[in-house]
Parts: C-alpha cells; structure tokens; sequence
C-alpha cells in the first residue's frame, strides 16, 4: 500500500507520519517512509537525532526517473540510500532546499513519484509519503502522488484547514487516487469531534477519524523528537482505529468500484 500524506501547514502532517508508520510497523508491517518535504523533519519524528537528520543522503534523481540505468532495484536503493530508524521504519530523504535562489522542486518530486512507481512490494507492506504543505505537488511533475493508493489528508478543526481537504479530493481524483479520507487532528473532545464532522459533511470530505489533543506532542516538537513508548496512548489508539479504516477490504473494493464509475464516465463523455 502507498499512502501520501497531505494537508495545510502546521496541521501535524510530519507528526502523524511519524506514528502510522509506528503503529504499521507493530503490525509487523515493513515500511518505509519518504520525506517530500523541502524542510524535511521526519527523520527526527521516528526517533534519529538531528545531525543524522541533517546529513540524510538524498536519492537523486538520475537513479529513479525513467527507470534509471535499469541497474538500480528497490532493495538496492534502500541499502544505499534508506535510513534505518530505532522504531523498524527505513527513511528515504527526496529533497532538502539548501541554496537560496537555486530554483523549483520540480526534479525532487518527479523523483518521489518515480519511487512511487517502482515496484517496492518485494522491500516494503507500506510506503508512505510525508508531502510539504499545499496543494501544487497534486499537479507538479505529473503529479507527485499518482501512483498513492491511499490519500490522508490531515486537518486540523479549522473551517479553513478542512476546505483545503475539500479542494485536495477533486485534484486527487483526476490524478486517479482511488481512496481519499479526511483525518481531523489536535482535537479537544467533544466539540471539535462535532466540527469535524459537521464541516466534513458540509464539504463532501470523508471522515476516518479523529484524533485528540495530547500535550506529549507539542513538549516532543519542542524539544525536537518523536513521541516514545507510553506517550500519547489515546493519539496512538486514534491513528491506529483510522489505519484499521484504512487497511478495510470493504473500503477498499468500495473504492475501486467508485473508480470504475468515474472510468465509465470519462468514457460515455469521450464518446458523447
């Protein structure tokens, strides 16, 4: 499975990341993790100290875009280029800004949807990737999350924060993703609980959960590094009751018969 992990700036994308893919890991899941973001700050949230964070290798791009040479595989990539990480999960670092002036971002994300588009079933049960803020990676490089199965987008309760997910599912359809869910963050029960559910039905946004408020999150950011064991259990509970949304068959075939109609559709209007 390939999840993409999107939403507005500061909703708690890097955060969340970090814990679906803890909690896919005790799952006995392998997974692997790509940072997108220009200002990446993944590796610290899954537990490597900021030096390591800092001096991450990058895949360049030449290896993954267009195949490459054809000499490099997934198990390659991942023994040269992936991070090992204290909680089981192999970081990939895309792209990193460094130089004022240098230019767009549009060759790093042509590289992650490369990545995307190699066949990683033989290294990895989940890759996922933690996008930078916005919404332009839906349509840059021929959109960087084509090939996602599985689009998060994470909110905060904010009638703002939830028209950006609202804005995303359009975008995130003509690219083909066939499942798209809202997950509503930093919530204080119940009242935020209510509002996202109210403004996600107001703008067509499916809900998979929700996910508390804990102090154990921002006292980690501060001190810049990821929740350990026995921190934040009601987040952990919350992320793990989306993933198990995530993970349902039913959704699942619910999806791919929506796609289908979509197909049918494009199809009957070319026709037309």
């Amino acid at each position: 499975m390939k999840i993409g992990i999107v939403g507005k700036g500061g909703v708690g994308k890097t955060t969340l990341s970090s814990l679906i893919c803890q909690s896919y890991a005790e799952r006995g899941k392998r997974v692997v993790a790509i940072d997108t973001d220009s200002n990446p700050n993944l590796a610290m949230s899954l537990g490597l100290d900021e030096d390591t964070a800092n001096h991450a290798p990058l895949v360049p791009r030449s290896l993954v875009v267009g195949g490459g040479d054809g000499s490099l595989t997934p198990a390659a990539l991942l023994d040269e280029y992936g991070l090992q990480t204290p909680i089981g999960v192999t970081l990939l670092h895309a792209m990193r800004v460094e130089q004022a002036g240098a230019g767009c971002t549009c060759m790093s994300h042509a590289t992650v949807r490369s990545l995307l588009e190699m066949a990683m079933e033989d290294e990895a049960d989940v890759t996922l990737v933690d996008m930078e803020a916005g919404l332009e990676h839906l349509s840059r490089a021929g959109g960087t999350l084509a090939y996602a199965d599985v689009l998060l987008m994470i909110m905060e309760p904010t009638r703002k924060s939830i028209l950006t997910a609202a804005r995303t599912v359009p975008l995130a359809e003509e690219l083909g993703i066939p499942r798209m869910y809202g997950v509503g963050n930093k919530a204080r029960l119940p009242a935020d609980a209510e509002f996202y559910e109210k403004v996600c039905a107001e703008q067509g946004v499916t809900l998979a959960g929700v996910v508390p408020f804990d102090a154990a999150v921002p006292s980690a950011d501060r001190k810049g590094v990821g929740l350990v064991a026995g921190q934040a259990p009601d987040v952990r509970a919350a992320v793990g009751r989306i993933l198990d949304v995530v993970d349902s068959e039913d959704e699942h075939q619910a999806a791919l018969d929506r796609r289908r109609e979509r197909l049918r559709g494009h199809i009957a209007t070319i026709r037309g």
